[in-house]
């Protein structure tokens, strides 16, 4: 530690090694400057855990007594108390001569007094130096005594101003005086009656009550131990008309009309004002070159008689003045106070040790008024009086040292004085040497997270400074390391601390070296912040704070805060929830859960913070304050005040208009700018008004109504519209209007003024009547006549304006004649263009509304090549209409016609009344066409060589079949295509083509067209390959229950179907081969139903006289004979036995009484009755035929009939599944339901069309094995035993 150390709140090292920043490289600059200036101060300061032993001290003087009176003997005691090592002497000096050499100073009881009054100062010594105390004066004075005096009595009349004079006895301590009674107690003090700081008491007026003899004035001296009573004096107040005159202020204290005060700094001051006068003054204190303002150093008190400064400061220095002023006048006195200061300590040296060649600055300054000078001494001896040494200097206050010594050791005196006094300050200097120790403990843990900066602490200490090395675990220097830098205390820094610095680092000096462990984490990091929300009130918010920690860091605390208050969750209350993820949710957010919300997590080595902020919208509260102003007969100003917006700006007001009178009411909207509104209004209404804010949130509610306002009536100034004639009897006219608003009728008696006249030939004459509503008729009038007609409102007021007239007609009739002149021409092969002359507008008898053509298809077009009769469509009608607006031409196209066929069409013309006559029927047919596809095209697979095509003819042939074009393909097993082969059918009546010397290993592609005089139509396409001769399982999985066998087989592929059964054989005595109903190769499962539990049985696959498959096997459960053992035989088994067919037999005589006597039952209940009384005591697969019968239902809707459950008869009846195994589809669906497909018997080797779920159809011999979904086969029940 050659060098002071940088302060780091001056500058900081910058995170690489050997570079600094700008201003930090500016300041070092001038630190350097200043150190080859100056030289280098480094004092030792010995921490606590360094181990010394004995280390020596020079002396430091702890206590010393200060300068005071002694007025007796045992006053005396002058002490002196100090620490060092080796323990100090201490002597005496008075008045600069050696007085004694002990500790302390007390008085012999000989001796004069007097004797000891003096100067003191002690000096302490050891053998490293000399501590010397401030000088002590001792002042010694005789104790106080009262003098004769003569009783003083004083008579004065009322109001007169008096001053009762105490005198003290003189002393070099300031007594404190009390005004006292004879009884000892306190006079009574006031803003009339105070005591001075010198002891008298004033009055500045009397009053009769202040008459009495023993005002005694009482002097305290707290020093002398002494209390001296003063001889009362007697005050007697006479009665005076005096006291109803008033006198100005004057003023007991001070006299005259400024004074003058030297204040020290730090010592108490007060400045009196006692004033007289009557009635009695008051007293004001002011500063004049600035406020007075008080405080616990300046206060006014004793009545305000006294500004009293507690310790006096440098500012308190200037102009103060003093007011006393009654009814008569005022009086003003001046202070001048002037501050001066002893001297005091600004900065004084401090004691300490420092290695040899350091260079040694102790600074000591000192204020005081006026300037103190500043002495330095050695051991107690004026520096002036010791050996000159030119490594020692004095620049003002401060004494320099440089390459300092052992000798240099010493203690060093700065005294500063001035004429106020003189201070004094210690400070030793005490160089040493002292080996190095390493404080920091050894293998420290140090654990943080990437991107922070750790310090590897390694504080050593020794004098001279030891210095101190730091590596890493593979011997590298630590500085190396360009973010490492170490510290003059010892610390290493690494900032920006990364995973790669993880490791051991040894911290060495001279020979001692300690090891430190850096484990660096990944760091915490908040990787979803919280984000600003608007959430509407009411509705619940999550603010995110997904976050990311080191493996290592486990369970970081997450901390919530809402404006910086801690969010407390709790099990009771679901207002707040913290997820596991980190994220809040609040529940119901209202407006008080609005604000900035923090989310922090916390781990024992970092932490990360993120800010987000709730703001509540909600729907804006309703306007209030509606007011109507502008008030006239047709309008009004609505005015309103809005309500609070809730954080989402209003958008628009929508203010509602409510006419009381007629019950309607209507909406308007402004803009969110807008808080007034001028409305117009009708006649004869009586209105209030509601007003709504609207913003993206919601609608508010609405405003209370406002105060109702009525619009007196008027005449109607609106006629109703639309108005027109709707007739529709030839011999009448009915005239109609849209009627008038109610609120428009302006007034009461609302009628209509109905008038018309023909349109030519009668003259301008109006007919006119009166009506309450619409419509109005007008009877005996020609078809279709015109006539004008007018419609106008009135009211008791009067009439509205005059309307202008309109057009109507009376009622129409049908059209009388048929369009002429109709021609069809040929636009394509399925369009035609129809033309015709349209019909004389007299004739339609009303407004012509268009024409409809009336088409009618009468089937296809029969045709007959030389002696051979086509195959032809079968003949059918078809009939339609197509509307032609009177704006469009006579002239129209109709497309979409078919091919080959005959079509009639006749035209008419229509009005609203009708249709009219049609016109002649016109025929005309259309060309043959190229036919339209196959339909039902498959293939079915007789042999492995052959292939047989089956299909339908065309739906719409468009003309007559020639016969059949078949073009197909094959595809190898490599996938490489053949050439394609066309045959084509002459004989349209064939639905079938079969296909021999076949490839098996090859996949064929089928196209086929028909074919007439147009060409060939649309092409059927399918693709197949033959099927192989199939065989039944050999291999098949068996999965055993208690009464049946579950057997499963994998189908082969592309094979046909095979029929087969199962034959089974109990092994028991009695036991026969049973055989099941047949089984379909493609099936793969089949469930064989009604065996015994706990039975032995061999089962086999046999077709045509060929087992294919064997396997025994045992049913899980109980053996049947085992349980008729267990309790059969027992006779508690037979008399229950007996006691229920007892029961059973009293039920059926029941029965048949009731029966007998008229009751009807059902045969179900009868069954189920049957079923429940016989099969309650045995297990349910003993009795498969109730199964059976129970499920007859279901089979129905199988479309199958059960086989038989006696064992007699092994094949079932002749409706069995074995007769329909290739014909029945039986499958499941996913939810277990029963799907299936009944086509009738076939030959077990026909091949099913490709529409068929059982076996691999040609047709598509790649398609999935048959899944898991099981036929519901039933087998019959073994007999019991």
């Amino acid at each position: 530690m050659g060098q002071r150390t940088m302060p780091p709140a001056q500058c900081q090292p910058a995170p690489t090694r050997g570079r600094l920043s700008a201003p930090c490289l500016l300041f070092t600059s001038l630190h350097l400057l200043l150190l080859l200036l100056q030289g280098a101060q480094a004092a030792i300061h010995i921490p606590k855990d360094y181990v010394t032993n004995d280390l020596k001290q020079p002396p430091v003087i702890t206590y010393q007594t200060r300068s005071y009176t002694a007025f007796y003997q045992d006053d005396v005691s002058l002490r002196c108390e100090a620490s060092g090592n080796p323990v100090p002497t201490y002597r005496w000096v008075k008045d600069g001569t050696l007085y004694v050499e002990e500790s302390s100073i007390t008085a012999n009881e000989t001796d004069d007094l007097k004797s000891y009054q003096g100067k003191y100062r002690c000096y302490v010594s050891n053998e490293l130096g000399t501590a010397m105390s401030d000088e002590i004066e001792l002042i010694t004075d005789s104790t106080p005594i009262l003098p004769k005096e003569k009783r003083v009595r004083k008579t004065v009349h009322e109001g007169d101003s008096v001053v009762l004079h105490c005198n003290p006895p003189n002393s070099s301590v300031t007594p404190y005086i009390h005004w006292m009674d004879r009884k000892l107690m306190h006079i009574p003090q006031s803003d009339r009656v105070t005591i001075g700081l010198d002891g008298n008491l004033y009055f500045a007026n009397v009053l009769n009550k202040d008459t009495r003899d023993d005002y005694t004035c009482n002097a305290q001296y707290s020093a002398a131990r002494t209390i001296l009573p003063k001889e009362p004096i007697s005050l007697h107040v006479t009665p005076s008309n005096m006291v109803v005159k008033s006198r100005r202020p004057h003023l007991h204290r001070p006299e005259g009309k400024r004074s003058q005060y030297l204040a020290l700094r730090g010592e108490p001051l007060t400045l009196e004002c006692i004033p007289h006068g009557l009635p009695t003054p008051t007293v004001t204190w002011t500063r004049k070159d600035g406020p007075l303002e008080t405080s616990d150093l300046i206060t006014v008190s004793r009545y305000n008689h006294r500004l009293e400064f507690r310790e006096v400061l440098e500012s308190d220095d200037g102009e103060y003045s003093c007011t006393a002023s009654n009814t008569q006048g005022s009086i003003t006195h001046s202070y001048t106070v002037t501050v001066e200061a002893a001297p005091y300590w600004t900065k004084v040296p401090e004691n300490q040790r420092y290695a040899p060649g350091e260079m040694v600055k102790l600074d000591c300054q000192a204020e005081g008024i006026p300037t103190p000078n500043i002495t330095w001494k050695i051991n107690g001896i004026p520096i002036t009086e010791t050996d000159g040494d030119q490594r020692r200097s004095i620049v003002g206050g401060t004494l320099r040292l440089t390459n300092v010594r052992y000798g240099d050791t010493a203690v060093y005196q700065c005294e500063a004085s001035n004429k106020h006094g003189t201070s004094l300050v210690n400070a030793f200097i005490h160089i040493v040497e002292l080996p190095p120790q390493i404080l920091t403990e050894d293998k420290v843990m140090y654990n943080l997270t990437e991107g922070s900066s750790v310090f590897l602490d390694c504080r050593a200490f020794g004098s001279p400074p030891p210095k101190i090395t730091w590596q890493n675990e593979f011997g590298e220097l630590a500085l190396e390391n360009a973010r490492a830098t170490q510290f003059a205390n010892g610390s290493l820094q690494i900032t920006d601390v990364m995973r790669e610095d993880s490791g051991m680092y040894f911290c060495s000096v001279k020979n001692l070296s300690i090891s430190a462990t850096l484990a660096v984490m990944n760091r915490t990091r908040i990787i979803n912040p919280p984000q600003d929300l608007h959430v509407p009130r009411g509705q619940a918010a999550v603010l995110q704070c997904e976050y990311q920690v080191d493996q290592e860091l486990l369970d970081p605390t997450i901390l919530w805060r809402k404006d910086n208050n801690k969010i407390m969750t709790s099990a009771q209350d679901d207002k707040y929830t913290v997820f596991e993820n980190g994220s809040l949710k609040i529940t119901d957010v209202q407006q008080k859960d609005a604000g900035s919300y923090s989310c922090e997590v916390m781990t024992k080595l970092d932490a990360d913070k993120a800010s987000g902020s709730i703001t509540v919208v909600d729907k804006p509260d309703a306007p209030h304050s509606l007011r109507l102003s502008e008030k006239s007969s047709r309008s009004v100003t609505l005015s309103w005040i809005p309500g609070n917006e809730n954080n989402s700006p209003v958008s628009e007001y929508v203010i509602e208009v409510r006419e009381e009178m007629h019950g309607l009411s209507e909406v308007k909207r402004v803009s969110a700018e807008m808080n007034h509104l001028e409305i117009p209004l009708l006649p004869f209404c009586t209105y209030n008004f509601r007003v709504t804010a609207v913003n993206h949130i919601g609608t508010s509610d609405f405003s209370l109504p406002s105060e109702s306002y009525t619009t007196p009536p008027a005449k109607p100034d609106k006629n109703p519209g639309s108005v027109r004639s709707e007739s529709t009897d030839p011999k009448s006219m009915v005239i109609t209007w849209e009627e008038v608003d109610r609120r428009h009728f302006n007034g009461p008696g609302f009628r209509y003024k109905v008038m018309w006249r023909q349109a030519a030939g009668q003259g301008p004459k109006w007919n006119e009547d009166f009506v309450s509503h619409p419509p109005f008729t007008v009877n005996n009038t020609d078809t279709f006549s015109a006539f004008e007609i007018k419609v106008q409102a009135l009211n008791d007021l009067g009439h509205g304006p005059s309307p202008a007239p309109k057009l109507g007609h009376s009622g129409e009739d049908t059209p009388l004649k048929p369009p002429t002149g109709v021609a069809v021409n040929q636009y394509n092969d399925t369009a035609v263009t129809i033309t015709w002359t349209a019909v004389d507008r007299e004739s339609v008898r009303g407004h012509l509304l268009g024409y409809k053509i009336h088409l009618k298809r009468l089937g296809p077009h029969q045709e007959h090549h030389g002696n051979r009769k086509r195959l032809l469509e079968r003949s059918r009608e078809e009939s339609w209409e197509i509307d032609v607006l009177r704006d469009e031409k006579e002239e129209k196209i109709v497309s979409g016609l078919e091919y080959y066929s005959n079509y009639q069409l006749s035209i008419t013309a229509h009005n609203s009344k009708g249709e009219g006559p049609p016109s002649d029927p016109v025929h005309f047919n259309t060309p043959e066409g190229v036919p339209g596809a196959p339909t039902d095209l498959r293939c079915e697979s007789p042999s492995q060589t052959k292939l047989s095509l089956h299909w339908n003819h065309p739906h719409k042939p468009n003309g007559v079949l020639r016969g059949y074009v078949l073009h197909y393909q094959a595809q190898g097993v490599d996938g490489s295509p053949s050439e394609v082969q066309m045959v084509t059918i002459h004989d349209p009546s064939l639905n079938n083509y079969t296909l021999d010397n076949l490839d098996s290993q090859s996949r064929y592609f089928f196209s086929l067209r028909a074919e007439t005089h147009a060409g060939l139509g649309e092409e059927a396409k399918v693709n197949a390959t033959t099927l192989l001769d199939g065989e039944p399982p050999n291999y098949v999985n068996a999965t055993v229950g208690e009464t049946s066998v579950n057997l499963s087989w994998v189908p082969g592929h592309r094979h046909r179907n095979v029929g087969f059964t199962i034959h089974y054989l109990r092994k028991s005595a009695g036991g026969e081969w049973e055989e099941s109903e047949q089984v379909n190769s493609t099936q793969a499962f089949y469930e064989l139903q009604g065996l015994q539990s706990g039975t032995e049985y061999v089962l086999e696959i046999r077709h045509k006289n060929i087992t294919y498959w064997t396997q025994g096997l045992q049913t899980n459960g109980p053996r049947l004979s085992e349980v008729q053992n267990g309790f059969a035989s027992q006779g508690w088994f037979i008399g229950l036995i007996s006691a229920v067919v007892l029961l059973l037999l009293i039920l059926l005589i029941l029965c048949f009484i009731k029966r007998s006597r008229g009751g009807k039952y059902s045969v179900k209940d009868k069954e189920e009755g049957q079923v429940d009384s016989d099969a309650r005591p045995m297990k349910d697969e003993a009795f498969g035929e109730y199964r059976s019968l129970e499920s007859s239902d279901n089979d129905e809707k199988r479309s199958i009939s059960q086989p038989s459950l006696c064992p007699d008869s092994k094949r079932g009846s002749d409706d069995s599944l074995a007769e329909y195994g290739d014909s029945v589809d039986i499958q499941f669906n996913e939810d277990g339901s029963f799907i299936g497909q009944y086509s009738g018997r076939r030959d077990h080797h026909a091949h099913a069309d490709r529409d068929s779920s059982g076996a691999a159809s040609p047709t598509n011999p790649n398609m999935p094995r048959p899944s898991m979904s099981f036929p519901n086969s039933v087998t019959g029940i073994l007999g019991g035993n």
